[in-house]
């Protein structure tokens, strides 16, 4: 069986890091441009799934990657160890407003499998299936997804040219395929975001501009040859 042309029971879908954090309701943290606006397309796309799976960051203002004046945002973390890389805003602390995910989305507890990432003071992950850059340690996700013999993920979430690309990725490494929804993503930044959507594509990412595109209408098989 051609995994992208799987039926639904062998298809799994992700909200990577639907945090009002990335949006532009928190505008101290990592507001994403548009990030708030992607509710309705992770829904959608989770209508052709099995099983939905959901990550989010989750900090501590005292994490030693925290940007200050002295440690300007984006400047390498130096002595923290080899899992965490850059400076970053304080984001997604436990029990505000930027740790919540999106209004509208589903509650933690009515996920299939979910991810809490960063937690330790000197980790700061951007994949959602390791736990540390150098990918070590696992998160369960692709141990999760290869028990429930899941062939291919619909993937969405913030932001399209960090995390989303950084889960992609290890998920194609895991050797699923992936259908990145590009109307549930948001980027950072024009730029990095053109060149982390060329690096997926080279890695054999399927992408689609909407969940509707995967729609069958009486009874035809869609662009990606499912009948659903």
């Amino acid at each position: 069986m051609n995994p992208i042309f799987a039926s639904p029971k062998f298809i799994a879908s992700l909200d990577i890091d639907a945090q009002n954090c990335f949006t532009p309701l928190c505008p101290m943290e990592l507001p994403v441009e548009e990030g708030h606006l992607i509710v309705s397309e992770l829904n959608a796309q989770a209508q052709f799934a099995s099983l939905r799976l959901g990550s989010k960051e989750a900090h501590s203002p005292s994490a030693v990657w925290v940007a200050s004046l002295e440690k300007p945002v984006l400047s390498p973390v130096m002595g923290g160890g080899s899992n965490v890389d850059v400076h970053w805003p304080s984001h997604a602390v436990p029990g505000t407003l930027g740790f919540q995910l999106l209004k509208g989305l589903p509650a933690v507890t009515d996920y299939d499998f979910f991810v809490w990432k960063g937690v330790e003071l000197d980790l700061h992950p951007y994949g959602s299936c390791f736990h540390d850059l150098n990918e070590k340690l696992s998160t369960g996700m692709i141990e999760f997804l290869k028990q429930r013999q899941i062939l291919s993920v619909i993937v969405g979430g913030l932001a399209t040219d960090y995390c989303v690309k950084a889960t992609v990725l290890q998920l194609l490494k895991a050797k699923f395929k992936v259908i990145l929804n590009l109307g549930a993503c948001r980027g950072v930044a024009k730029e990095t975001t053109a060149k982390a959507i060329e690096e997926m594509k080279n890695q054999g990412v399927l992408f689609i501009q909407c969940a509707n595109e995967m729609v069958t209408v009486h009874g035809a098989t869609n662009a990606l040859g499912w009948v659903i």
